[in-house]
């Protein structure tokens, strides 16, 4: 083994060339096929593990679930624990992903998608401009062999090298950032620093060169800004801001149509980020920066599903779980069913369902008619 810096050990991989010869493609750490979600080796809701590109060819992988545990860059520190909380948090389902059915639309994501989990990029722990580079690679090696990254979080500074992987892998200007957030995240910089959860947006549109117009912002509300300075800039950049204040005027089923529209009309592929706090901390009161009034479990998951479902989704994120301020282990359980909503609306894409926001006519209770 080549000798390695010691400012470098933390990105240094494994050396698995004396590890006994394996096939390629995922592996099942499971022992039985049903077991309680706290025993086992902690994947998200029980999927194999995948570790190399190699893995996920061979495995026809669908989407692979990668976490990056960084909060070095929001001040208030512990979402780096985020990607473990909602990969192992689960306090009363079954690891069993064979037997998990959506209750809306009687569908099993896990039965239609390979899913995998492509365990967690290297981070620096005192330097979050550093951890940027090794999230976008582990990104981009998913997107190459066309799989779908979800990326656990991790603070919102990840945002910046999730889209630009994807926008070297799928073309840039070909991506509408779907952007679920309390706050615009669009600052220049924050003391001084680039890399920080407040500026993801801002990243994306000067330097990734995703257009203005292809940023598309919901549940924003948060009393510390944008200033007018701010305001103005996102204005002028064509930013799409549907702002809380929007969702109280015409509803939030009406402006879940409007972004859908607005990123079918602007890209090819669609990238859905959900800062938890975009819910209500009555929902989500495990981050790091709450802001009263926000939406519900019930909005946010059906649109994530009409997301997934309705447009070509390429890649998502989940970010600011704080676990250590999760009191109730809701916010963990919210995000990790988000994730499940998202593959939901994947899954029917797959399976070609062609109506909009779709349920299943019996659960909704379109069509009664007894069993024969």
């Amino acid at each position: 083994m080549s000798e390695t810096p010691e400012s470098e050990a933390w990105r240094r991989e494994v050396d698995r060339s004396t590890f006994p010869r394996r096939e390629p493609g995922p592996i099942d750490l499971r022992r039985y096929y049903v077991q309680p979600s706290y025993s086992g080796v902690p994947t998200f809701m029980g999927v194999p593990l995948a570790l190399t590109q190699e893995d996920l060819r061979a495995g026809e992988v669908d989407v692979a679930v990668v976490g990056c545990p960084v909060d070095v860059s929001s001040g208030h520190r512990g979402a780096a624990y985020g990607p473990r909380a909602i990969r192992a948090d689960e306090r009363y389902l079954y690891a069993t992903p064979e037997g998990f059915v959506h209750s809306a639309t009687r569908v099993n994501p896990f039965n239609i998608l390979k899913v995998v989990d492509y365990g967690d990029a290297a981070v620096d722990p005192f330097d979050i401009s550093r951890s940027m580079e090794p999230i976008r690679g582990l990104v981009r090696e998913i997107a190459e062999v066309g799989a779908r990254p979800v990326v656990l979080g991790g603070d919102h500074s990840l945002l910046w090298p999730s889209v630009g992987a994807l926008s070297e892998v799928h073309g840039r200007g070909s991506i509408a950032v779907i952007h679920f957030d309390a706050h615009p995240d669009c600052h220049e910089e924050l003391f001084g620093h680039r890399a920080t959860h407040t500026t993801p947006i801002r990243r994306l549109i000067d330097e990734e060169m995703v257009p203005g117009p292809n940023v598309i912002q919901v549940g924003i509300r948060t009393i510390s800004g944008p200033d007018d300075q701010l305001f103005n800039w996102m204005r002028r950049a064509g930013m799409r801001s549907h702002f809380m204040a929007e969702i109280e005027r015409i509803g939030f089923a009406a402006v879940i149509d409007k972004v859908i529209e607005e990123a079918r009309a602007v890209a090819d592929h669609v990238y859905l980020s959900l800062d938890i706090d975009v819910l209500d901390p009555a929902f989500a009161p495990g981050t790091g920066t709450p802001e009263p009034a926000g939406l519900t479990t019930r909005e946010l998951f059906t649109a994530l599903r009409r997301i997934a479902h309705e447009t070509n989704l390429v890649g998502m994120d989940v970010v600011e779980v704080a676990p250590h301020l999760d009191a109730g282990y809701s916010t963990a359980m919210n995000a990790r069913r988000a994730v499940f909503e998202a593959l939901t609306g994947l899954a029917l894409n797959r399976i070609k369902i062609s109506s909009k926001n779709y349920a299943n006519p019996i659960v909704a209770g379109e069509v009664r008619f007894p069993l024969k």
